[in-house]
Protein backbone atom coordinates (compact mmCIF):
# COMPACT_ATOMS: atom_id res chain seq x y z
CA UNK A 1 0.00 0.00 0.00
CA UNK A 2 1.38 3.66 -0.66
CA UNK A 3 -0.04 6.90 0.74
CA UNK A 4 -0.04 10.16 -0.88
CA UNK A 5 -0.82 13.20 0.89
CA UNK A 6 -2.30 16.40 -1.32
CA UNK A 7 -0.50 19.13 -0.89
CA UNK A 8 -1.97 22.82 -2.00
CA UNK A 9 -0.62 22.04 -5.77
CA UNK A 10 -2.75 18.88 -6.11
CA UNK A 11 -5.64 20.44 -4.58
CA UNK A 12 -8.77 21.03 -7.03
CA UNK A 13 -8.04 18.18 -9.40
CA UNK A 14 -10.14 15.29 -10.04
CA UNK A 15 -8.86 12.08 -8.74
CA UNK A 16 -8.80 10.39 -11.77
CA UNK A 17 -6.44 13.35 -13.08
CA UNK A 18 -4.37 13.03 -10.20
CA UNK A 19 -3.75 9.44 -10.72
CA UNK A 20 -2.96 9.61 -13.70
CA UNK A 21 -0.07 11.83 -13.24
CA UNK A 22 1.06 10.35 -9.78
CA UNK A 23 0.82 6.97 -10.88
CA UNK A 24 1.72 7.63 -14.66
CA UNK A 25 2.10 3.42 -15.49
CA UNK A 26 -1.27 2.44 -13.63
CA UNK A 27 -3.75 2.46 -16.63
CA UNK A 28 -6.68 4.43 -16.79
CA UNK A 29 -9.36 1.72 -16.82
CA UNK A 30 -7.55 0.04 -14.35
CA UNK A 31 -7.43 2.92 -12.55
CA UNK A 32 -11.15 3.05 -12.57
CA UNK A 33 -11.52 -0.36 -11.71
CA UNK A 34 -9.45 -0.59 -8.47
CA UNK A 35 -11.56 2.86 -7.40
CA UNK A 36 -14.86 0.71 -7.97
CA UNK A 37 -13.12 -2.55 -5.59
CA UNK A 38 -11.96 0.31 -3.21
CA UNK A 39 -8.59 -0.20 -3.61
CA UNK A 40 -7.99 3.65 -3.38
CA UNK A 41 -9.30 5.26 -0.41
CA UNK A 42 -9.49 9.07 0.41
CA UNK A 43 -8.92 9.50 4.12
CA UNK A 44 -9.89 5.91 4.64
CA UNK A 45 -13.26 6.47 2.88
CA UNK A 46 -14.56 4.74 -0.52
CA UNK A 47 -13.53 7.12 -3.16
CA UNK A 48 -14.95 8.50 -6.36
CA UNK A 49 -13.17 8.96 -9.44
CA UNK A 50 -14.33 12.78 -10.27
CA UNK A 51 -13.90 13.47 -6.63
CA UNK A 52 -12.22 16.95 -5.74
CA UNK A 53 -9.24 16.30 -3.60
CA UNK A 54 -8.70 18.90 -1.37
CA UNK A 55 -5.36 20.08 0.47
CA UNK A 56 -5.03 18.23 3.60
CA UNK A 57 -6.64 14.20 1.99
CA UNK A 58 -4.55 11.22 2.18
CA UNK A 59 -4.92 9.15 -0.60
CA UNK A 60 -4.73 5.03 0.19
CA UNK A 61 -3.47 3.04 -2.74
CA UNK A 62 -3.38 -0.44 -2.55
CA UNK A 63 -2.17 -1.54 -5.84
CA UNK A 64 0.65 -3.43 -6.92
CA UNK A 65 4.76 -2.07 -6.32
CA UNK A 66 5.54 -2.49 -10.04
CA UNK A 67 2.82 0.08 -10.54
CA UNK A 68 4.97 2.44 -8.55
CA UNK A 69 8.46 2.37 -10.18
CA UNK A 70 10.03 5.30 -11.96
CA UNK A 71 9.04 6.17 -15.19
CA UNK A 72 11.98 5.37 -18.03
CA UNK A 73 12.61 8.99 -18.88
CA UNK A 74 15.18 10.31 -17.10
CA UNK A 75 14.93 13.26 -15.35
CA UNK A 76 17.71 15.31 -17.55
CA UNK A 77 17.86 18.66 -15.13
CA UNK A 78 19.19 17.21 -12.49
CA UNK A 79 22.00 16.90 -15.03
CA UNK A 80 22.09 20.85 -15.11
CA UNK A 81 24.94 21.63 -12.23
CA UNK A 82 24.89 25.34 -13.37
CA UNK A 83 21.24 26.17 -14.73
CA UNK A 84 21.68 29.46 -17.13
CA UNK A 85 18.53 31.62 -16.79
CA UNK A 86 17.68 35.63 -17.63
CA UNK A 87 14.89 36.20 -15.46
CA UNK A 88 13.39 39.15 -16.21
CA UNK A 89 10.85 38.88 -13.52
CA UNK A 90 10.21 36.25 -10.20
CA UNK A 91 7.92 35.97 -7.46
CA UNK A 92 6.52 32.98 -5.87
CA UNK A 93 4.52 31.85 -8.40
CA UNK A 94 5.69 32.82 -11.06
CA UNK A 95 8.91 33.91 -13.77
CA UNK A 96 9.69 35.52 -16.74
CA UNK A 97 12.43 34.33 -18.38
CA UNK A 98 14.09 36.23 -21.37
CA UNK A 99 15.05 33.09 -23.65
CA UNK A 100 17.90 33.58 -26.21
CA UNK A 101 17.98 33.05 -29.67
CA UNK A 102 19.04 29.84 -30.71
CA UNK A 103 17.53 27.73 -26.99
CA UNK A 104 15.07 25.73 -27.63
CA UNK A 105 11.64 25.68 -25.16
CA UNK A 106 10.91 22.14 -24.33
CA UNK A 107 13.12 18.93 -25.74
CA UNK A 108 13.09 18.27 -29.84
CA UNK A 109 15.27 15.49 -31.54
CA UNK A 110 18.23 18.00 -31.55
CA UNK A 111 18.28 18.89 -28.24
CA UNK A 112 17.13 16.80 -25.14
CA UNK A 113 19.07 18.52 -22.10
CA UNK A 114 19.94 22.64 -22.40
CA UNK A 115 16.03 23.25 -23.38
CA UNK A 116 14.65 26.23 -21.35
CA UNK A 117 12.56 24.21 -18.90
CA UNK A 118 14.73 21.90 -17.53
CA UNK A 119 17.09 25.08 -16.32
CA UNK A 120 14.16 26.14 -15.06
CA UNK A 121 13.56 23.07 -13.05
CA UNK A 122 17.14 22.92 -12.52
CA UNK A 123 17.22 26.38 -10.71
CA UNK A 124 13.73 25.62 -9.22
CA UNK A 125 15.01 22.49 -7.70
CA UNK A 126 18.54 23.97 -6.78
CA UNK A 127 17.36 26.78 -4.75
CA UNK A 128 14.79 23.92 -3.00
CA UNK A 129 11.59 25.75 -4.43
CA UNK A 130 10.35 22.68 -5.57
CA UNK A 131 10.64 18.97 -5.03
CA UNK A 132 9.27 16.63 -7.15
CA UNK A 133 9.34 14.28 -4.65
CA UNK A 134 7.00 15.88 -2.65
CA UNK A 135 4.75 17.19 -4.88
CA UNK A 136 3.39 13.79 -6.19
CA UNK A 137 2.15 15.07 -10.08
CA UNK A 138 2.62 19.19 -10.13
CA UNK A 139 5.91 20.01 -12.30
CA UNK A 140 6.42 24.07 -12.99
CA UNK A 141 5.89 24.56 -16.62
CA UNK A 142 6.36 27.11 -19.27
CA UNK A 143 2.97 28.79 -20.48
CA UNK A 144 3.72 29.86 -23.73
CA UNK A 145 6.57 28.80 -26.55
CA UNK A 146 8.68 30.60 -28.53
CA UNK A 147 10.68 29.48 -31.74
CA UNK A 148 14.32 28.42 -31.49
CA UNK A 149 15.52 30.84 -33.84
CA UNK A 150 13.25 33.74 -32.09
CA UNK A 151 14.39 35.54 -28.66
CA UNK A 152 12.23 37.02 -26.05
CA UNK A 153 9.63 36.59 -22.61
CA UNK A 154 8.32 33.36 -21.68
CA UNK A 155 6.37 32.65 -18.83
CA UNK A 156 6.60 30.27 -16.37
CA UNK A 157 4.63 29.08 -13.33
CA UNK A 158 5.84 27.68 -10.10
CA UNK A 159 2.51 26.59 -8.82
CA UNK A 160 -0.72 24.36 -10.09
CA UNK A 161 -3.26 27.77 -9.45
CA UNK A 162 -0.46 30.31 -11.04
CA UNK A 163 -0.57 27.79 -14.04
CA UNK A 164 -4.39 27.58 -14.12
CA UNK A 165 -4.89 30.95 -14.33
CA UNK A 166 -2.21 31.72 -16.63
CA UNK A 167 -3.58 29.21 -19.19
CA UNK A 168 -7.36 30.72 -18.75
CA UNK A 169 -5.42 34.22 -19.15
CA UNK A 170 -3.49 33.52 -22.22
CA UNK A 171 -6.47 31.36 -23.63
CA UNK A 172 -8.79 34.34 -23.31
CA UNK A 173 -6.30 36.94 -24.68
CA UNK A 174 -5.64 38.76 -21.59
CA UNK A 175 -2.06 38.83 -21.81
CA UNK A 176 -0.53 41.06 -24.23
CA UNK A 177 2.72 40.53 -26.14
CA UNK A 178 4.56 42.74 -27.63
CA UNK A 179 7.98 41.79 -30.13
CA UNK A 180 10.25 44.00 -32.01
CA UNK A 181 11.15 43.08 -35.41
CA UNK A 182 13.19 44.69 -38.40
CA UNK A 183 11.25 44.44 -41.92
CA UNK A 184 12.85 44.91 -45.15
CA UNK A 185 11.51 48.47 -46.51
CA UNK A 186 9.53 50.84 -45.46
CA UNK A 187 5.63 49.56 -44.69
CA UNK A 188 2.96 51.91 -45.96
CA UNK A 189 0.90 53.15 -44.15
CA UNK A 190 3.73 53.02 -41.20
CA UNK A 191 0.94 51.73 -38.67
CA UNK A 192 -1.89 48.82 -39.23
CA UNK A 193 -3.81 45.97 -39.00
CA UNK A 194 -2.80 43.08 -40.74
CA UNK A 195 -5.78 40.68 -41.14
CA UNK A 196 -5.65 37.27 -42.75
CA UNK A 197 -6.17 33.73 -42.32
CA UNK A 198 -2.88 30.95 -41.90
CA UNK A 199 -2.42 27.44 -42.90
CA UNK A 200 0.51 25.43 -42.12
CA UNK A 201 2.07 22.72 -43.99
CA UNK A 202 3.28 20.43 -41.87
CA UNK A 203 5.28 18.27 -44.19
CA UNK A 204 7.26 21.45 -45.05
CA UNK A 205 6.62 23.61 -41.74
CA UNK A 206 5.59 26.28 -43.79
CA UNK A 207 2.57 28.59 -43.10
CA UNK A 208 0.59 30.03 -46.12
CA UNK A 209 -1.46 33.28 -46.35
CA UNK A 210 -4.47 33.48 -47.47
CA UNK A 211 -6.93 36.55 -47.84
CA UNK A 212 -9.94 34.96 -47.70
CA UNK A 213 -11.55 32.17 -45.74
CA UNK A 214 -10.20 28.46 -46.45
CA UNK A 215 -10.86 25.11 -45.00
CA UNK A 216 -8.06 24.70 -42.19
CA UNK A 217 -7.22 28.19 -42.16
CA UNK A 218 -7.34 29.92 -39.10
CA UNK A 219 -8.06 34.05 -38.79
CA UNK A 220 -4.39 36.25 -37.87
CA UNK A 221 -4.74 39.18 -36.60
CA UNK A 222 -1.31 41.42 -35.92
CA UNK A 223 -1.40 45.63 -35.16
CA UNK A 224 1.96 47.18 -35.85
CA UNK A 225 3.68 50.31 -35.61
CA UNK A 226 7.11 51.26 -37.89
CA UNK A 227 9.08 53.16 -35.04
CA UNK A 228 12.30 53.91 -37.11
CA UNK A 229 13.63 53.72 -40.54
CA UNK A 230 17.37 53.42 -41.36
CA UNK A 231 17.91 53.04 -45.28
CA UNK A 232 16.35 49.92 -46.70
CA UNK A 233 15.80 48.34 -42.57
CA UNK A 234 12.60 49.33 -40.66
CA UNK A 235 11.82 48.61 -36.60
CA UNK A 236 8.67 48.07 -35.91
CA UNK A 237 6.72 47.19 -32.69
CA UNK A 238 4.18 44.55 -33.37
CA UNK A 239 1.13 43.55 -31.59
CA UNK A 240 -0.70 40.06 -31.42
CA UNK A 241 -4.17 39.73 -31.31
CA UNK A 242 -4.13 36.08 -32.18
CA UNK A 243 -1.10 33.66 -31.46
CA UNK A 244 -0.78 31.57 -34.49
CA UNK A 245 2.60 29.40 -35.97
CA UNK A 246 4.71 31.93 -37.64
CA UNK A 247 2.36 34.85 -37.51
CA UNK A 248 4.41 37.94 -37.70
CA UNK A 249 6.80 36.14 -39.78
CA UNK A 250 4.11 34.99 -42.88
CA UNK A 251 2.43 38.00 -42.60
CA UNK A 252 5.26 40.54 -43.42
CA UNK A 253 6.54 38.17 -45.98
CA UNK A 254 2.88 38.47 -47.75
CA UNK A 255 3.10 42.25 -47.22
CA UNK A 256 6.34 42.13 -49.35
CA UNK A 257 7.95 43.66 -46.31
CA UNK A 258 9.71 39.79 -45.16
CA UNK A 259 11.66 39.93 -41.81
CA UNK A 260 15.63 40.40 -41.83
CA UNK A 261 17.37 37.06 -41.15
CA UNK A 262 14.37 35.14 -42.02
CA UNK A 263 15.47 31.98 -43.62
CA UNK A 264 11.94 30.86 -44.18
CA UNK A 265 10.28 33.54 -45.38
CA UNK A 266 12.85 36.20 -45.82
CA UNK A 267 15.35 37.23 -48.90
CA UNK A 268 18.32 35.67 -48.77
CA UNK A 269 20.23 37.95 -50.30
CA UNK A 270 19.28 40.64 -47.61
CA UNK A 271 20.16 38.22 -45.41
CA UNK A 272 23.62 37.46 -46.60
CA UNK A 273 24.67 41.06 -47.05
CA UNK A 274 23.75 41.95 -43.47
CA UNK A 275 25.29 38.40 -42.32
CA UNK A 276 21.99 37.56 -40.26
CA UNK A 277 21.14 34.05 -39.97
CA UNK A 278 18.27 34.03 -37.68
CA UNK A 279 14.93 36.17 -37.80
CA UNK A 280 14.94 39.40 -36.15
CA UNK A 281 12.17 39.14 -33.94
CA UNK A 282 11.89 39.51 -30.28
CA UNK A 283 9.22 39.03 -27.59
CA UNK A 284 10.67 42.06 -25.48
CA UNK A 285 7.03 43.24 -23.98
CA UNK A 286 4.20 41.90 -22.00
CA UNK A 287 1.11 43.56 -20.16
CA UNK A 288 -1.06 41.65 -17.84
CA UNK A 289 -4.21 43.37 -18.49
CA UNK A 290 -6.33 40.86 -16.56
CA UNK A 291 -10.26 42.74 -17.08
CA UNK A 292 -11.07 39.77 -15.07
CA UNK A 293 -10.44 38.21 -11.88
CA UNK A 294 -7.03 36.64 -11.70
CA UNK A 295 -7.10 34.83 -7.98
CA UNK A 296 -3.66 34.62 -6.42
CA UNK A 297 -2.04 36.53 -9.42
CA UNK A 298 -4.58 39.45 -9.01
CA UNK A 299 -1.25 41.63 -7.74
CA UNK A 300 -0.02 41.39 -11.42
CA UNK A 301 -2.73 43.04 -12.87
CA UNK A 302 -2.02 46.18 -15.21
CA UNK A 303 1.63 45.72 -14.90
CA UNK A 304 3.95 45.22 -17.73
CA UNK A 305 7.26 44.38 -18.06
CA UNK A 306 10.22 44.17 -20.68
CA UNK A 307 13.79 42.56 -21.54
CA UNK A 308 16.89 44.33 -20.69
CA UNK A 309 18.07 44.57 -24.57
CA UNK A 310 16.98 43.40 -27.30
CA UNK A 311 20.65 42.85 -29.56
CA UNK A 312 19.40 43.47 -33.38
CA UNK A 313 17.99 46.63 -31.84
CA UNK A 314 21.10 47.98 -30.61
CA UNK A 315 22.90 46.69 -33.63
CA UNK A 316 21.33 48.42 -36.49
CA UNK A 317 19.12 51.05 -34.60
CA UNK A 318 21.57 52.41 -31.51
Amino acid sequence: MREFCIGKNDAGQRLDRFLGKAIPLLPASLAQKYIRLKRIKCNGLRASRDQKLREGDVLQCYINDEFFEAPSEENVYLTIAAPKLRIVYEDENIMLLDKPVGQVVHADEGEKVNTLVNHMLAYLYQKREWNPRKENAFTPALCNRIDRNTGGIVIAAKNAEALRILNDKIRDREISKFYLCITLGRINPSKGRIECFLRKDEQSNIVRVYHRPIPEGRSAVTLYNTLKTNGELSLLEVELLTGRTHQIRASFADLGHPLLGDGKYGNGAANRKYGETHQALYSYRLRFDFPTGSGILEYLRGKEFMVNEVPFQKKYFG
